[in-house]
């Protein structure tokens, strides 16, 4: 495969791509576990395409930009697990080309071919949830646009006016996925040390990183959402932890190869440096530097999964493939390239389609949507979720602001204080949840303090939930 991918012609750019659809292909005609996160960004895209403001009518940690892109999904395809696969498999076509495309034009390898594309399309497959069109993956488009300008900068021996659009890329980026705000910094380290940029040009930078971010802060300040924003997302960055992830075994076998990949590939270049030119080693180090920044983001993750470490691809495909190239005997290059992809194929297949029974390796139990009782009982309801699982919002529509619970917290968990009972208490009056599943207990003490929300529901026989009277409904 890897003979085939070292040629640089066009059939091997339309065979790259048919490549990566036909690896998704199984769970694009079967699908795959639904996951909580997709859940969550449906029911983001639903209450946007119901007429609410995100923040202050949907109280959710999801960026800006990316609840934009589910609210258009919504509004074009409703709930559609498949949507969600296709558009993800169209924004990774467009990242796997784009990367070995600039890799090409730059001449970033000694030599120019398909493998970088090749390596990247694997690596984007480590694991079937990287296949939906999450946050990170659309965040990662706009970081590569912007190291594809860096890049373009240093050929040219000199930075220019254009490193406006560095900042303006990971702008977007951060508004698509927040954490990716820390690139800013990878930016500026790779112009200091790399291009000799000026300080004119340091401020350029800067300012096109603030520019969107600036104009998002504007337009909630108009629609007087400001604490709202503040809450939701910028605090939110340091203490929304939303999913318990125990399968640390998935997330272990799915990153192992392509880490292991990258890092040989890393410890390649040690000794063959006299092998590239200057360019070609100031890009290696840019690249040392993005895969340091990708380290450091994992510390602001809201959970832990292989889709979330989607940014350290660029890096990892990066390096991985100066070790395929650099292996003198193809034959030997062959077997361990195919041997990476059989193993990396055996993870995706087996987590998206079980093909082992009773085998939870790739399944990412922890973050499936899981059944209950109460989907039996209730359906096409507006439900409201106390708590972390919102498994049972897959058959109902949401009611009232409190989607994430660690945010819904600021109120529910802090009854004591009057202004949060009348938060809680305005939001129910303005959209009433016709059920009410209380996993975290607090409706006992939120009935206490405000006594007209209590009389207008009862508890049911499932255990938590409770339903609004009829009584309610018809005033």
């Amino acid at each position: 495969m890897l003979s085939f991918f070292r040629v640089n012609a066009t059939l091997q750019i339309v065979s790259l791509l048919l490549l990566l659809v036909l690896i998704r292909l199984p769970f694009l005609l079967s699908a795959p576990p639904l996951l909580i996160p997709e859940l969550n960004w449906m029911l983001v895209g639903e209450q946007m395409n119901n007429g609410n403001l995100l923040y202050r009518d949907i109280w959710d940690s999801v960026s800006p930009l990316s609840a934009l892109v589910y609210w258009l999904l919504d509004l074009t395809f409703g709930r559609s697990l498949l949507a969600y696969h296709v558009a993800g498999t169209a924004v990774a076509a467009f990242q796997v080309f784009y990367f070995n495309w600039m890799m090409n034009a730059r001449d970033i390898y000694p030599d120019r071919n398909w493998i970088p594309g090749l390596i990247y399309a694997l690596f984007l497959n480590m694991s079937f949830d990287c296949s939906t069109l999450s946050p990170v993956l659309l965040s990662t488009t706009f970081l590569l646009l912007a190291f594809g300008t860096i890049i373009k900068q240093m050929d040219r021996r000199g930075a220019t006016d254009e490193v406006f659009e560095v900042g303006f890329y990971i702008s977007l980026a951060a508004l698509f996925y927040l954490p990716s705000a820390l690139f800013i910094l990878w930016a500026l380290m790779a112009l200091l040390l790399f291009t000799g940029a000026s300080f004119r040009q340091h401020s350029l930078l800067i300012f096109g990183f603030a520019f969107p971010i600036l104009l998002t802060v504007l337009y909630y300040y108009l629609a007087d959402s400001l604490t709202d924003l503040n809450r939701n997302l910028l605090s939110s960055v340091f203490r929304v932890r939303q999913y318990d992830l125990t399968d640390f075994q998935t997330l272990l076998a799915s990153m192992f190869l392509p880490f292991a990949m990258g890092t040989l590939g890393l410890l390649s270049l040690f000794r063959q440096t006299t092998r590239y030119v200057n360019f070609q080693q100031r890009c290696q180090q840019i690249m040392m530097i993005w895969a340091v920044t990708a380290v450091v983001s994992v510390a602001l993750m809201p959970f832990l999964a292989p889709m979330l470490f989607i940014s350290f691809v660029p890096a990892l495909a990066f390096f991985a493939s100066y070790y395929f190239q650099g292996i003198r005997r193809e034959w030997m290059a062959e077997l361990i390239f195919l041997g990476v992809f059989v193993f990396t194929l055996l993870i995706l297949y087996q987590g998206a389609l079980g093909l082992v029974p009773n085998w939870e390796l790739g399944r990412l139990s922890a973050l499936q949507v899981k059944t209950s009782p109460i989907d039996r009982h209730i359906q096409q309801q507006r439900i409201l979720v106390i708590g972390e699982d919102i498994s049972a919002y897959r058959n109902n529509q949401a009611a009232t602001p409190y989607l994430n619970w660690d945010l819904a917290k600021y109120d529910l968990r802090n009854l004591d204080n009057y202004e949060s009972v009348i938060s809680v208490y305005d939001h129910f009056r303005k959209d009433p949840p016709s059920y009410i599943i209380d996993k975290e207990s607090v409706l006992k003490k939120l009935f206490q303090r405000a006594p007209s929300l209590s009389t207008m529901y009862e508890k049911t026989e499932l255990e938590g939930v409770y339903r609004r009277k009829e009584e309610a409904i018809s005033n």
